[in-house]
């Protein structure tokens, strides 16, 4: 079990979305674009996570090997990143988030499923590995709001592109997983969305990560509007994060108790307080503490639970497909749902009314999950 060079490639890739997901919406105000135009191009980042994991998947469950393409979409991501600094206007840096965030979003679910078959039979360890993520995205979101008490947000793309760099290096040092071998034949993506509970799983995933699409494009603003200073901002990003690896530590002991379904309905109905908590209390420091707090069950318990359960869902050759089919669905469709929503949102109904569509969305999720997610 190569425990450390998995730490490693987590660490680095989870620290380079605590360095955009808290500060390029900041980042891309600074350079002029307006909320809907800030809206649009962060949901880049989630619809491309529809197509590119689908795309890897597909090509690495047919040769069987996982490692080689993850090499491959580190180093492409990092290349394509450079095309930020020359973008000067709506479409020039549409273009370059496209052609980053494709290969940046293609490698972490086979890097998941890589974890998974080197853990073999103890998957409830997998949270232990994924901490070292949380404390990579800690230190950065940390670090970085410290900086930009004194440097201007243009230093946000030079982080950005340094941690990308450290996502190819690490990716160099872990080992590929035995192929799978079981014999079986691959599923169709049609044979596996004919299930019902897989289609209602993946649903309630979705609705999840429309709300979190929304908390990630304008949390940070909220806060700035609400009078928070970077350091501020930072600091709330981090405690959210920090609730998370300390969730992470105990997160086998909840898996094994309560079984993953239940820890997966828990989170959905924690996320509606969260948004709620979000939309109508900003200006009261304690209460946004305890809203970035709930990230331990909105993200932490979730993700958690619900890529042990695609685990199983999806065995053997289907693994990346399955994983693939995760990330597209929930943290692809459902961000960039969110983000596009809260750009249409946020200027003319205002916070309250944009927190409260992510409300509505974990809502519709835990009934969803409840009823018919059974997996």
């Amino acid at each position: 079990m190569p425990y450390w060079r998995l730490s490693a490639y987590y660490f680095c890739y989870f620290a380079s979305l605590g360095a955009l997901v808290p500060y390029w919406g900041l980042y891309l105000q600074s350079e002029g674009f307006d909320a809907l135009a800030i809206g649009q191009l962060l949901a880049i980042l989630s619809g491309t996570k529809i197509v590119a994991p689908m795309v890897w998947g597909h090509i690495v469950d047919l040769r069987g090997r996982r490692m080689p393409m993850v090499r491959l979409g580190a180093l492409l991501s990092a290349l394509a990143f450079v095309t930020v600094f020359f973008a000067d206007g709506f479409w020039t840096m549409a273009a370059a988030m496209v052609l980053f965030s494709f290969f940046w979003n293609a490698s972490l679910p086979q890097v998941e499923a890589v974890t998974f078959n080197h853990l073999r039979q103890r998957p409830t360890g997998y949270a232990l590995v994924r901490l070292w993520g949380s404390v990579g995205f800690i230190l950065v979101v940390a670090l970085l709001g410290l900086r930009l008490e004194r440097d201007s947000l243009a230093i946000v793309p030079v982080w950005v592109l340094i941690l990308f760099l450290g996502i190819w290096l690490s990716s160099l040092t872990i080992p590929d997983s035995e192929p799978v071998q079981d014999g079986q034949p691959a599923l169709s993506l049609r044979a596996l969305l004919r299930r019902q509970e897989v289609r209602a799983f993946f649903a309630a995933c979705f609705l999840m990560q429309l709300g979190h699409g929304i908390y990630y494009a304008f949390y940070s603003i909220h806060l700035e509007a609400a009078g928070y200073s970077s350091v501020a901002v930072g600091n709330l990003w981090a405690l959210g994060v920090i609730a998370e690896v300390l969730v992470f530590l105990i997160m086998h002991r909840l898996l094994d108790h309560f079984g993953a379904r239940r820890v997966l309905l828990w989170s959905l109905g924690l996320a509606i307080l969260r948004w709620l908590l979000i939309g109508a209390f900003i200006e009261i420091l304690a209460v946004q503490a305890v809203a970035q707090l709930l990230h331990a069950a909105t993200f932490g318990t979730f993700h958690a639970s619900a890529i042990h359960l695609v685990h199983h869902a999806f065995p053997g050759r289907t693994q990346g497909r399955g994983q693939a089919l995760y990330n597209s669905l929930s943290f692809g469709a459902g961000g960039a749902a969110g983000s596009l929503l809260g750009g249409f949102l946020w200027d003319g109904s205002g916070a309250l009314v944009t927190f409260g569509v992510a409300a509505g969305a974990a809502i519709a999720g835990l009934i969803v999950a409840w009823r018919w997610a059974d997996l």
